[in-house]
């Protein structure tokens, strides 16, 4: 049967009357653009440049908040094993997540009361006996020579005294009163909305990997969704064994301050502890932090708080670290300090946390994907 054209109805005509309204010509098609033309070419090539450049401005202006929100991934699919834990034990996944929310709130709680209070104090008590230590190491003998041949003591002296003036160093240093109220409410904005987004993808972390996986071909569906399914796994394992090394380094900081009765010893097992959390750079944060509070003691503790801390960071190195990450991150040493040094270089601390796990996954992919088919072809 063959189809009418369409008529329409218009004006003050009567119902059954209509008008076909189609032209009979449209005129003659032009003849088409020339893409081969060096302008066309041009063009395009000029449209992509300025489309790139202003997209990497975009994500330059909010790479703070892709920062967050990886970070905010990652810590999800850290404790993603955790509410798998407690899944297996009979909760359902929204009660599993309140479970492992309310201890990290809990252990959050914990921390800010036993770290930040003695933290001021300590650096109070610090910039107040800084010119003591300063000439305590003076009169050192070994110290004092190296002073009087290289003037290493009054250069520091020199420069505390010129940054010191009336109690005001560190309010100095982030740029005034309004420079430390402008630090203390971005870091709390950002920790709020890091435990928010965590949250959020810990709760629905199944549902959006699915509608992640939608937009992969049906044919290769399952095939990427194990593979990622398999890099969140080993997310969880090394933010677990990350978290087991940092608390036997808690453990040693604790034994270390209270045999040589270094002030604060439950502040500097969480310090350690929290330097311990950050792979590679993390305990030379710490072995200077933990050495300036003894320093603050005596120049002795400080030396023998150097070379035990130094023994430790071995230990953990060649026999701690191994034994727990084997199960969980099976990557070259090699290839764990590049990939440190990387991140670290890019994304600062948060790049050397992250940078591990991203390598582990990366070399996942490769095992999988890029080697197989170097084997076929």
């Amino acid at each position: 049967m063959a189809l009418k054209k369409p008529r329409f109805s218009f004006g003050n005509k009567a119902s059954d009357e209509v008008t076909d309204v189609t032209p009979a010509s449209m005129g003659t098609p032009g003849v088409p653009v020339d893409r081969g033309h060096p302008f066309y070419f041009g063009f395009l090539a000029a449209a992509g440049a300025v489309i790139a450049i202003t997209m990497l401005r975009a994500l330059a202006s909010a790479s703070q908040v892709f920062v967050l929100i990886i970070i905010s991934l990652f810590l999800a699919a850290g404790l993603n094993p955790s509410v798998e834990f407690f899944r297996r034990r009979g909760l359902k996944r929204p009660q599993a997540v309140l479970a492992v929310v309310f201890i990290v709130l809990v252990f959050v709680g914990i921390f800010a009361a036993v770290v930040i209070p003695p933290a001021v104090t300590q650096v109070n008590n610090l910039f107040k006996n800084a010119p003591k230590i300063l000439q305590e190491l003076k009169s050192n003998t070994y110290i004092g020579n190296l002073n009087k041949h290289y003037g290493i003591i009054d250069s520091l002296q020199a420069k505390f005294n010129a940054s010191l003036h009336n109690g005001q160093y560190v309010i100095s240093a982030f740029g005034g009163v309004i420079g430390v109220g402008k630090a203390v409410v971005s870091g709390a904005v950002a920790v709020l909305t890091v435990l928010i987004l965590t949250l959020y993808f810990l709760a629905s972390l199944p549902s959006v990997t699915g509608v992640a996986y939608r937009f992969v071909p049906a044919s290769r569906r399952d095939r990427v969704s194990k593979i990622s399914d398999a890099i969140i796994i080993r997310i969880g394992g090394f933010v677990s064994g990350q978290a087991t090394v940092a608390f036997i380094a808690s453990i040693f900081g604790l034994i270390l301050a209270l045999s040589l009765n270094l002030p604060y010893p439950s502040a500097i097992a969480v310090l350690v502890f929290v330097c311990g959390a950050i792979p590679l750079i993390g305990h030379i944060l710490g072995i200077t932090a933990v050495t300036l509070i003894a320093l603050s003691k005596s120049p002795t503790d400080a030396i023998i708080t150097l070379l035990v801390y130094l023994a430790y960071i071995q230990i953990e190195n060649y026999l701690i670290m191994p034994r727990i990450m084997r199960r969980s991150l099976s990557i070259p040493g090699v290839v764990t300090i590049i990939a440190a040094l990387i991140g670290v270089s890019l994304l600062g601390i948060v790049g050397g946390i992250l940078a591990v796990p991203i390598a582990a996954a990366v070399l996942l992919i490769i095992d999988e994907v890029v080697f197989p088919r170097a084997d076929i072809s």
